[in-house]
């Protein structure tokens, strides 16, 4: 069926709203169990067009692109993308000839038709129902940072090096692994090098943000104008901010920001970085460009000599699922290639005052990704599926998961409020939460030429 307007497009895609795809699968494509089904399922059986791979947007008259797309909710409640939005697949020998709005992503995606859909852990993946559907028009803010992820990912592969791209390289827009596997490579114009298969996709955050506005009426504070954002670089917009504050103690920020002096609550540098930002009292999840991009700040006290004072954690280690999941879509793997970290950096001086130092704004290289932290994660894997070997120390129960000297990057140590803040094991023992931590000598060297 051709639709005439998009209010009639939206109108028969709102009819599933509350329906499961059992209920809506007319061709038996559950049974398959085919990953992906989920769009087939509704784009055949509920619009009632036959399945194509096609360069053309699925709305063609329209040039509107249907997606179907998973949300969780999470234990605080919160609602989340339950993962990134893959687009088109990225002909490298073809794309290097366009400019962005000739650009196969920009011919495909210029708008987007939303089909929501929870999902849930504890339930039949055919009983998960559909729970909104939108038109999706970019805002103008995030479109600008759109053209420029789009700029970056193209003038790489125009350098030959299609095979060193990263999803952490960009901002909203990604390009993302896409194939059956390490095999699934492609040939790229500027180098005899085969790169993997890549494909455009918005970012689990930028995903999350749709969510979150779309469902539960959420709304985000952007930070830069518009007329900043087309001029600078988010990294250079917030190097500008910061940089003005640069020798001063945290007192003399807080005093000169406006903000209570209490370094012994968590939130008070959270706290300063708003105020500097010029959205004060706005929780920094709620910055547009810091939850759409997924930059989470970390800070960072460096010793008088220039090294951390300690390493660097983030969340605990879920055992149970470490154990289970696949490298590729491991939860260590996601969040070093999809988030960006901005370390917000002090110095300890003589009198033991925390000095402001400047800001980084890093995300890890693609190869330390692919080695030293898939080793992590394997020896974390290997170690609980032989058992972790636990024992009595004087300084505590002593365990045997990879430590500070594994391979210098990352280790495991605990990270519960007590010893008596454990979980339990796949073997049914007990251990003291743990967590995944970046070494200290790691992060003086990200930070060595600040």
């Amino acid at each position: 069926m051709l639709y005439k307007n998009e209010r009639q497009l939206l109108a028969k895609a709102q009819e599933a709203i509350g329906k499961t795809f059992n209920e809506i699968d007319q061709h038996d494509r559950l049974s398959k169990n085919q990953k992906g089904g989920f769009g087939h399922i509704i784009e055949e059986s509920h619009f009632g067009y036959e399945i194509n791979s096609n360069a053309e947007p699925d709305f063609k008259e329209l040039g509107i692109e249907l997606k179907v797309t998973p949300f969780r909710k999470n234990k605080n409640g919160t609602l989340s993308a339950k993962e990134r939005l893959v687009l088109n697949i990225i002909n490298y020998m073809e794309e290097v000839h366009t400019e962005f709005e000739t650009s196969s992503f920009w011919h495909k995606n210029r708008k987007l038709l939303l089909m929501f859909y929870e999902w849930q852990q504890e339930i039949n993946r055919g009983d998960f129902r559909i729970i909104e559907t939108i038109l999706y028009d970019y805002p103008e803010e995030d479109l600008i940072i759109i053209k420029k992820d789009w700029a970056y990912i193209v003038e790489k592969i125009r350098k030959g090096e299609a095979h060193l791209l990263s999803e952490g390289d960009t901002q909203y827009l990604g390009a993302c692994t896409k194939g059956a596997n390490k095999n699934s490579v492609r040939q790229q114009p500027y180098s005899d090098i085969s790169a993997s298969q890549r494909a455009y996709s918005l970012k689990q955050s930028y995903m999350t943000s749709i969510v979150r506005e779309v469902i539960t009426n959420e709304k985000l504070t952007y930070f830069a104008s518009k007329s900043e954002l087309r001029e600078k670089t988010l990294e250079e917009l917030l190097q500008e901010r910061f940089s003005l504050y640069i020798g001063m103690t945290q007192e003399e920020m807080a005093a000169q920001l406006g903000v209570p002096f209490v370094p012994s609550n968590k939130a008070f540098i959270a706290n300063l970085i708003s105020s500097l930002l010029g959205v004060k009292g706005t929780r920094l999840d709620k910055v547009a460009e810091f939850a759409k991009a997924n930059i989470q700040f970390k800070t960072v006290r460096l010793k008088e000599n220039g090294v951390p004072k300690e390493h660097m954690s983030f969340v605990n280690i879920n055992f149970k699922e470490i154990v289970q999941e696949d490298w590729e879509e491991s939860y260590i793997r996601d969040y070093f290639l999809e988030t960006q970290l901005l370390f917000v950096v002090f110095q300890f001086n003589a009198q033991s005052e925390l000095i402001f130092k400047g800001i980084k704004l890093w995300h890890m290289p693609m190869d330390t990704i692919e080695t030293k932290v898939y080793e992590y994660w394997q020896e974390i894997r290997r170690v609980v599926n032989e058992g972790i070997q636990l024992h009595n120390t004087s300084r505590g129960v002593k365990n045997n998961l990879p430590d500070t000297k594994f391979n210098n990057v990352l280790h495991v140590r605990p990270k519960g409020r007590n010893a008596a803040d454990q979980t339990e094991l796949p073997d049914g023992q007990r251990i003291t939460k743990q967590c995944y931590w970046l070494n200290d000598s790691y992060i003086a060297n990200i930070l060595k030429y600040m």
